[in-house]
This record gives structure tokens, C-alpha cells and sequence, in this order.
């Protein structure tokens, strides 16, 4: 048989639980508890405990105790094993050691002393648990109390962690709306320096195309103002010489 995995919370022997294949009426029950047999697969339990006085004060107990901490179950060889928690009373050197199982515990499984660790909290559970079922045996009003407080905490870590998942899952989707908004972004500035490129471009060849108007516009202004020179200079000689002729036509008819 292979054992459950060991607890700070104290267990009383498995037990195996059975189906009983003979035929049965309707009535009959189909499950039965029998302590452990003596078998190659299996250890051999100790033999059973005869009845107290305060067997029902007992049964009451143990009934408490299961309400509070549930039986561990597991399944070996198509048999069904059941492990109950223990109802036996403890003592001031029950508590030391379990303080010391606890402190040998959080050293071989390596927990972290700070911050958050899985590890560290499940063994404080488990020695919250033994506590909680140490009281409960001297007193079950106290151990109620307690659990009820441990089911306090247990919700309230959960709702920091559903809120931790919650925030962790946020801080995702804007990581992820960021960076594709930063790709987006990235796109939208390389297609305006693609603009700014092509307009610089079509700037250059205006530019290139106003010079060489005002280039060749400057050229011919100076062949029309050379030639109009030319002209004008041409009329006044012009006007010269048939200012002569005429004078030389008048002058002798005086």
C-alpha cells in the first residue's frame, strides 16, 4: 500500500473499506469497514481498541472531528483506504513537537522564510489544522471558533489572489493593447516620414522647376532689353540723320 502524503495533521490508522460482492437483498448495505488485514501489500494495523465507558462521548467526537476535518480517501489495488483524523488528546510535548516537525518540514521542502510560498503555506496550514483538532478535543466550542476563523482567513486569501489573478490578467491585456498600439503607432510615423520624404521630393522639383523659369525668364529679359537698346539707339539715329537731311532741305530756301 502506498501511504498518503505525510501531514502535520495527525490520522488515525487507515482503514479499508470494501465492496461486498455476495448477493444481498435490496436492503442490505453494500459497503462494510473492516480494519486492516494482514496481507503482503498491506502493514498489519494494531489490534483494536476494547470499548470505554465513554465510547458515545468518543463517537460524538470523532464525529466532530470529521464534520470539522474530512477523512483523507485514496484508492490502492481496487480497494478504497479511509484515514480519519486523530480524536486522542494531546499534551504540552505533542505541541513542542509539532513545532519542531513543523520547523524540520519548512527546512527540508525549502520554503521561503518571506514573501509568497506555496510551500510555507500549505504546512501552516496543515499545523493550523492539528491545532484547530488539539482544541477542539478539550474544547469544541473553542475548536468550532477556531475553524471558523481559519475558513475566514482561507476566504480572504482567496479573494487576494482572485483579485492578484484579476490585476495580473489586466496588467496583461494592457501590456498586450500597448504594444500593439506601440506597433500601430510605429506604422503611422513611417508612413508620414514616407509622406514628408515624397513631399520634400516634389518641393525639390518646383523648386528646380522655379529656377530655371526665373533662369531663363532673367535671359530673355536681358535679349529683349539688349534689343530694345538696339532699337532705340537705331531710332535715334535715325531721327538724327532725317533731322539732317531736313535741315540741309530748308536752309537754302532762306
Amino acid at each position: 500500500m502506498i501511504p498518503p502524503t505525510d501531514s502535520l495533521l495527525k490520522y488515525d490508522n487507515p482503514v479499508l473499506v470494501t465492496r461486498n460482492t455476495e448477493k444481498k437483498s435490496p436492503k442490505s448495505r453494500s459497503l462494510r469497514v473492516s480494519p486492516l488485514q494482514p496481507a503482503t501489500t498491506a502493514p498489519v494495523p494494531p489490534p483494536p481498541k476494547p470499548k470505554s465507558p465513554t465510547g458515545e462521548g468518543n463517537k460524538q467526537m470523532e464525529d466532530i472531528l470529521n464534520a470539522m476535518l474530512p477523512p483523507r480517501e485514496w484508492t490502492e489495488n481496487n480497494q478504497l483506504w479511509v484515514q480519519q483524523v486523530s480524536s486522542m488528546p494531546c499534551t504540552r510535548t505533542n505541541v513542542v513537537k509539532l513545532q519542531e516537525q513543523l520547523d524540520q518540514k519548512l527546512q527540508q521542502r525549502q520554503a521561503r522564510e518571506t514573501g509568497i510560498c506555496p510551500v510555507r503555506r500549505e504546512l501552516y496550514t496543515q499545523c493550523f489544522d492539528e491545532l484547530i483538532r488539539q482544541v477542539t478535543i478539550n474544547c469544541s466550542e473553542r475548536g468550532l471558533l477556531l475553524l471558523r476563523v481559519r475558513d475566514e482567513i482561507r476566504m480572504t486569501i482567496a479573494a487576494y489572489q482572485t483579485l492578484y489573478e484579476s490585476s495580473v490578467a489586466f496588467g496583461m491585456r494592457k501590456a498586450l493593447q500597448a504594444e500593439q498600439g506601440k506597433n500601430e503607432m510605429q506604422k503611422k510615423i513611417q508612413a508620414l516620414e514616407n509622406e514628408k520624404k515624397e513631399l520634400e521630393r516634389q518641393v525639390n522639383e518646383q523648386k528646380a522647376k522655379c529656377e530655371a523659369i526665373e533662369k531663363r525668364e532673367t535671359e530673355r529679359r536681358q535679349v529683349e532689353e539688349k534689343k530694345h537698346t538696339e532699337e532705340i539707339q537705331f531710332l535715334k539715329r535715325t531721327n538724327q540723320q532725317l533731322k539732317t537731311q531736313l535741315e540741309g532741305i530748308i536752309a537754302p530756301k532762306k
